[in-house]
Order: C-alpha cells, then sequence, then structure tokens
C-alpha cells in the first residue's frame, strides 16, 4: 500500500543523492546549520510541487460500480464550480477504474482528449493523471479499496500558504541508535487518518537509542535505501503535529548503527489538507518525552480547498 509521503520522500532523497550529509557526520556546526537549512527549502519546495500537498482539493471513495462526476451538484461526485457541470463516469472494472468522458468535454491524458481510460492506480508502476483545465486527478488504491484524488494547480489556498515553522536548530537532536533486527521482516498493523482504513508495512526491526539517560525504541519500516518513522512524541497536539511526524534515517552500516536527526522530522501531508491517508503513529511509535525539534504544526497552514466526500 502507498502512503501519502511521496513529496517529502522526495525532498529527503535529494539530499541524500546531491551528497548532503544527513546525519551531518564530518560537518562543523555551521556546515551542519546550513545543510538543514537547505533540507527545509528543498521541503518547501516540494510542497508546492505538482504532486505536492498544498493543491489537494479532493478526495472521494469509489463504493459503487459507477459514479457520475462534474460540477452539477446532481452528480455521485461533485467537483468545484470550474468543472464542465457532467464530465463523465467513473467505472469499477476487475482491471481497476476507468473513466468515461461525455462527448465535447474536454479532458485530456498527457495533453491528448480522451474519451475512455483506465486510471492506473498509484500503485502501478505508470500511474496515470488526468487534466480537465487547472484539475487535475488520479486514482489511488488504499487496502483494496479506490478512491480518486483531485488537485487544482491554480487553487488560490497555494498562494496563501503560511510560512512552515520550526523548532530552532539543535545537533543535540541528532541521535545516534542501534539497529536491533528482527529475525524476519515482520509485516504492522498500522491506522491511518481515515477511520477503518490500514497501513501494513514491512519492518525490518527497531532503533533503540538514549535520550538524558533514558532508553527509547521506535519501530522502523522498509523504505528503499532508508528506514521510514512514523513516530509520536509528547509535543504532539501542542507544537506538533497531533498525529505525529515522520522521519527518515540511512539503512544501518555494518556496525549496526544509524543516526536519528529529529532536526529533518516533519508533518504529514495530512497536516495541510483533508484529502491526505497518511498513517498515525502506533502506540509502539509513541515516545514517552517531548522533542522538540524539526517542523512544528502551524494549524493556519491546515489548508482545504473545497469539502471532502
Amino acid at each position: 500500500m502507498m502512503i501519502d509521503f511521496k513529496g517529502s520522500l522526495g525532498v529527503l532523497l535529494i539530499v541524500l543523492v546531491t551528497g548532503c550529509n544527513p546525519d551531518g557526520a564530518g560537518m562543523d556546526g555551521v556546515a551542519y546549520h546550513e545543510d538543514v537549512l537547505r533540507w527545509r527549502t528543498e521541503r518547501l519546495e516540494a510542497l508546492n510541487e505538482l504532486e505536492g500537498s498544498l493543491n489537494l482539493a479532493g478526495l472521494y471513495w469509489l463504493s459503487t460500480s459507477s459514479s457520475s462526476f462534474g460540477s452539477d451538484a446532481g452528480n455521485d461526485i461533485v467537483f468545484p464550480q470550474q468543472a464542465a457541470s457532467i464530465i463523465g463516469q467513473f467505472v469499477l472494472t476487475d482491471d481497476g477504474v476507468v473513466m468515461n468522458s461525455e462527448s465535447g468535454v474536454d479532458v485530456r491524458f498527457q495533453d491528448y482528449p480522451v474519451r475512455s481510460l483506465l486510471i492506473l492506480d498509484d500503485t502501478t508502476d505508470n500511474p496515470v493523471t488526468i487534466t480537465h483545465g487547472t484539475l487535475a486527478w488520479t486514482v489511488i488504491l488504499r487496502d483494496g479499496r479506490y478512491a480518486v484524488r483531485l488537485r487544482d494547480y491554480e487553487h488560490p489556498a497555494i498562494d496563501g500558504f503560511a510560512p512552515l515553522e520550526y523548532f530552532p536548530i539543535d545537533p543535540d537532536w541528532r541521535i545516534t541508535a542501534a539497529f536491533m533486527p528482527f529475525e524476519e521482516t515482520r509485516v504492522m498493523q498500522v491506522d491511518t487518518v481515515i477511520e477503518g482504513l490500514g497501513w501494513h508495512p514491512e519492518s525490518p526491526g527497531t532503533v533503540v537509542f538514549d535520550i538524558d539517560g533514558k532508553s527509547h525504541e521506535l519501530e522502523a519500516y522498509a523504505s528503499g535505501d532508508e528506514l521510514f518513522f512514523v513516530f509520536g512524541d509528547q509535543s504532539n497536539g501542542k507544537t506538533t503535529y497531533p498525529a505525529g511526524r515522520f522521519l527518515y534515517a540511512a539503512v544501518p552500516g555494518t556496525d549496526g548503527k544509524t543516526v536519528l536527526d529529529f532536526n529533518r522530522a516533519y508533518s504529514p501531508p495530512r497536516a495541510f489538507n483533508d484529502f491526505s491517508t497518511c498513517p498515525v503513529a502506533s502506540p509502539r511509535n509513541r515516545l514517552a518525552l517531548v522533542i522538540d525539534a524539526g517542523e512544528k504544526f502551524n494549524p493556519s497552514a491546515h489548508t482545504t480547498p473545497g469539502e471532502r466526500h
């Protein structure tokens, strides 16, 4: 199952690939500070990309075999006002979601007009994006359920986005952790922000680390050449996003160590809109301490253009 952190994941992969050392090893204080500031800049750029979190305008779960869509209130799925009154139908098939558009309605795939198309979902190798004016939509597959995700590339909420807020950069929150592998990779059960929708990541093990003389542990999830964490702490709901934050770390080396740089902890896409399907920190990953590092939560930055369906 895919989850909603692609934009921010891309930022972190850029940091790794372009040679910015995420744990600050070999850097002096000034270089490390500049490195984190560069990561913050790339983080904001990713949020503003076409596939970022700021232009999401709708999430529509498909529960019937055929659903009409367009801006007219009589449709099963009601798009924003700038859409044609009746665009077409989404049809659930054994192969996925097929879109059939009405004659005369300008609907495009890769800038070519289309009338009927299987919309490959975001778990496939070549997911499909359909455009209609400034609107664009894809199909997502979550826990066996299909939904249409809508974006508005020119939504005014993008220009009015409040700046991201962070705790001061503190190298002390760059913490070495010991990786404790499981005998076999485990498939974990993790809740998401959508009630009844689960996420089932593979976990190769846990990481153990000390803060102020006390030992703490986090469950790690496999993510290519990295470890991915969805963690909570006592700052959640006060200065950080209530459901927890995301963090990446390098896969441990031969010494079995990795670095958790909490200065790079960040809010999930759900912190900015109501149309994401992000995982939440499981009880196993809720830390009994305050981590005042990384990205804060600013409720005024939560922009929801349109109604959730």
